[in-house]
Parts: structure tokens; C-alpha cells; sequence
């Protein structure tokens, strides 16, 4: 029998979750497509506390039930993050689609779900008997596949407020709208006094999960440009070794051949 409930807080919503297991529904835009007869949903829209932009001294706060359109429309939302939301979609799915729900369909080709991944965000999971703090790249296990226990829900991602500013952000797609990525691609480069005080990069639509090579973004950190330049073809090197396209309908070779022509315009509109 199909079970639906709306509730209008946290806390009867971490009970319902708890006693029924229900399936987390915001805007539905991606469980829609994939609607099975038997489902029983959890209703998270109407939870004020989900819906809510802040910030604290670290991180900006995003509630998991805010749509892309509020992302877009708040001023704490910072650059890169706006961009690709503005791309996501048509104005009808990016006001009813939520970060949470992107997040929690564990697609490699989510769109904010890249940006949370490069800027290396944290996940807020809740449920009754407390919380726990995830990074969102321990958050994924795989295709489809979420450190999300059975009586957990998705209350907010947290970005640091540090690295945002220099962003570098392409979206390749099969046309100008409503495209689902082919190969995605975001870059963060922070640089102070000619030293490469932090570099991220990550890669959707090419593997399992959203790739996020921390290590080897690592080789050009605390460098200075120079130096960087000088290590620009291991770099890329390293990147090359990572980037190993799973099969798909766009071809494995274009989507690396792309991914690393990609890093390559990051590296020099930045000076590397």
C-alpha cells in the first residue's frame, strides 16, 4: 500500500523516516522520471527548516530542500555555484528542483553536485537520535550509491567560505539548454602573493562518481606560479592517469580528450 506524508517539521519528519523508511521527495524532478507504482514518499517541501540560506563564521548553509531558483536568487550563493545552477535545466525544473535531491540521486552528472564537490562541502545527515558531518566526496559510494542510513535525511550542504572566487566552471552538453552534461568540469585556483595557496578541480559525467583529485590538485599547492609551470606536464600527466571515462552513449575518448583539454585551459587562463 502507498504511503505519502507532508510534514511541516524536521522532527515529524525524522520520525516518519524512521518508522516507514519512505523515499525523500522535494521537488521530484529526477524521481518522477523513475516513479514505481509501490513507492511511499516523504515529502520535504513544506519544512521550513530545509528551505533555509545562511552562514556562520566557516561555511555557507544551504537547506537541502532549497531549489536551484533560490540558490540563484540569494546573495550568499557564490558565483560558480549560481552559474551552474543557471544551467541547469528550464526555469520550471531549476524553481521546483532541489540541492538535496541532486545530491541524493547519486548521479555523476548532477550539476550542483559538482560545484559541492570541488569546493570539498559537507553534507548535514539527520535523524532522530542526532547528526553526523560527511564530506560530500566520503558521501558517495557510486553510481546511485549514498552513505545515507535508512532513517536519514539530507538537512543541508555546508560550503567553506574560503577558495570561491577564482573559479574556472564548463558544462558540456549536447546543446545550449536543457542538456544533460556530456563532460563537466570546475576548477578553483587561489593565488596570494604569487603562491598557489589552493587548488581543487573535479570532473562530472566521467566516472561512477564525480571525480575530485585531491592528491594530485596537491603537487601545485604552496607553488609559486613559476613553479608551477615547471610541473605543468606532470600535472597533467597525473591528471591523465585518473581520468578513465566509464562506457557510455558519448565515446570514451572524446570525454577524456575533453576533460583534459579542459584542465589544460585552466591551467593557462591562469597563468600555468
Amino acid at each position: 500500500m502507498v504511503k505519502s506524508f507532508a510534514p511541516t517539521t524536521l522532527a515529524e519528519a525524522l520520525k516518519l523516516r524512521k518508522a516507514h523508511g519512505l523515499t525523500l521527495y522535494t521537488g521530484g524532478t529526477d524521481l518522477m522520471v523513475e516513479a514505481k507504482e509501490d513507492a511511499s514518499y516523504l515529502f520535504l517541501h513544506k519544512i521550513p527548516e530545509l528551505k533555509e540560506i545562511k552562514q556562520d563564521a566557516q561555511y555557507i548553509r544551504f537547506g537541502a530542500a532549497c531549489t536551484f531558483s533560490d540558490l540563484i536568487d540569494h546573495p550568499l550563493t557564490p558565483k560558480i555555484l549560481k552559474e551552474a545552477c543557471g544551467q541547469i535545466a528550464a526555469p520550471a525544473i531549476r524553481n521546483i528542483g532541489s540541492i538535496g535531491g541532486n545530491i541524493g540521486n547519486g548521479s555523476p552528472k548532477a550539476d550542483s553536485a559538482l560545484i559541492f564537490m570541488v569546493t570539498d562541502s559537507l553534507v548535514r545527515l539527520v535523524c532522530e537520535d542526532g547528526e553526523r558531518m560527511l564530506p560530500l566526496k566520503e558521501f558517495y559510494l557510486g553510481r546511485k550509491k549514498l552513505a545515507l542510513r535508512r532513517d536519514e535525511i539530507i538537512a543541508e550542504v555546508l560550503i567553506p567560505r574560503q577558495n570561491l572566487d577564482n573559479y574556472y566552471y564548463t558544462k558540456v552538453g549536447a546543446r545550449n539548454a536543457l542538456a544533460i552534461s556530456r563532460v563537466a568540469f570546475a576548477g578553483i585556483l587561489d593565488v596570494r602573493d604569487g603562491v598557489i595557496r589552493h587548488c581543487a578541480t573535479a570532473f562530472g559525467a566521467v566516472s561512477d562518481v564525480i571525480l575530485r583529485p585531491a592528491e594530485i590538485d596537491a603537487m601545485l599547492t604552496g607553488k609559486t606560479l613559476t613553479q608551477a609551470k615547471a610541473l605543468r606536464q606532470d600535472y597533467l600527466a597525473a591528471i591523465d592517469q585518473v581520468i578513465v571515462p566509464i562506457r557510455g552513449r558519448v565515446g570514451v575518448e572524446y570525454r577524456k580528450d575533453v576533460c583534459l583539454n579542459l584542465v589544460r585551459d585552466f591551467l593557462d587562463v591562469n597563468g600555468i
